[in-house]
């Protein structure tokens, strides 16, 4: 366990001006086990003045994008900005209150302890009054989906109140632009990253999502990046399993053709059989192909991520600004501190003048 650990609250946000002083008010300021607690707000393009808001609520620094560039965007700037302003543990929570603030502490406290590199709080989403049974339904097979390809034993994937200990902040990458809930459980199951649960609270419903119109179109692109991500990590079996159909389908076939061949040897109008069989066996052996071409690919993309991984830790080693430009509040909350250092967040130290 360490002994000076600091930890930053990140918060992704698009016009949350509304509910964004709510989140801010559950938000703790001290943690057991951390010398220091900071909040940043990343403003995903919002025309409501959230920045402004979060400043003039006590936020410690907020990422804006001029445009809406995405949820899974704002999460990964969100890391990038709290690992280059010294954060230990990095904590992950929703601009819509959505989440009770006071479970932080039990959020992090596997990681403070060593015993994991990501900390998901599960919602426990059969007991949230406002799901619809449908919703609960669905987020329940989602989420067991999501464990079996990640080989880990989480049970509410799709949380976005989740901790992450330095290390496996830097190794993160994502290529989704959607969210960047399910794409980090499978990445960090690859991994082989130790990756825990705990129960959390949820406060009552403010507003719907913003991230999809309806259940369908959410349902729709989760699965599309489900099986993109797991087809990424284990293209082998993916296309192993695409495959299976057409033999099975071209042993059914061979096996008709060779029945009627030896009971009827004069018959010849089976010779279809054999021929769509033949045809079948083509196309299985092209996808068990593409597969052994994905395992190549794959292996590339891993050397690439631990190239990405070690030029961040080089990054971060030299104290290189965050990608995207931090924005301070002008006034401290106490008018006797000095402003804040742009990256390092640290307050430089008082002259005697």
């Amino acid at each position: 366990m360490r002994l000076a650990v600091k930890v930053i609250i990140q918060i992704p946000c698009f016009n949350e001006a509304e509910t964004l002083p709510l989140t801010l008010a559950e938000l703790p300021r001290t943690l057991p086990g951390c010398v220091k607690v900071e909040w940043l707000v990343i403003d995903d393009g919002s025309s409501d003045g959230t920045s402004e808001v979060a400043l003039r609520h006590g936020v410690d620094h907020v990422v804006r994008f001029p445009d809406n560039r995405g949820l899974a965007f704002a999460f990964e700037a969100g890391l990038d900005a709290g690992l280059k302003l010294g954060a230990d543990i990095i904590v992950n929570t929703d601009g819509d209150n959505q989440y009770c603030g006071a479970d932080i502490e039990a959020l992090i406290e596997p990681i403070l302890n060593g015993r994991a590199d990501m900390v998901i709080g599960d919602r426990q989403v059969a007991q949230i009054a406002h799901f619809s049974w449908l919703k609960k339904r669905l987020q329940w097979l989602g989420s067991g989906v999501v464990r079996q390809m990640s080989g880990t034993n989480v049970p509410d994937a799709t949380s976005g109140f989740r901790a992450l200990s330095r290390d496996q902040a830097i190794s993160i990458q994502l290529t989704n632009q959607f969210t960047y809930t399910l794409e980090t459980v499978i990445q960090a199951g690859a991994a082989r990253r130790a990756v825990r649960s705990v129960p959390v609270r949820t406060n009552e419903k403010l507003r719907d999502s913003r991230l999809f119109k309806g259940i369908g179109e959410y349902v729709a692109r989760s699965t599309g990046v489900i099986v993109r991500v797991y087809a990424m990590h284990r293209p082998l079996k993916v296309f192993t399993m695409v495959a299976l159909p057409f033999f099975l389908t071209a042993l059914a076939l061979g096996l008709r053709f060779l029945y009627h061949y030896l009971v009827e040897p004069a018959v010849s109008r089976h010779v279809q059989s054999l021929v769509v069989a033949g045809v079948l066996v083509v196309v299985g052996a092209l996808c068990l192909f593409f597969g052994l071409m994905g395992e190549l690919i794959a292996a590339n993309r891993r050397l690439q991520e631990e190239t990405l991984t070690r030029v961040k830790r080089l990054e971060l080693a030299q104290g290189i600004r965050p990608r995207e430009p931090l924005i301070h509040a002008a006034l401290p909350r106490d008018e006797a501190e000095p402003s804040r250092d742009a990256v390092t967040g640290e307050r430089p130290a008082r002259g005697d003048g």
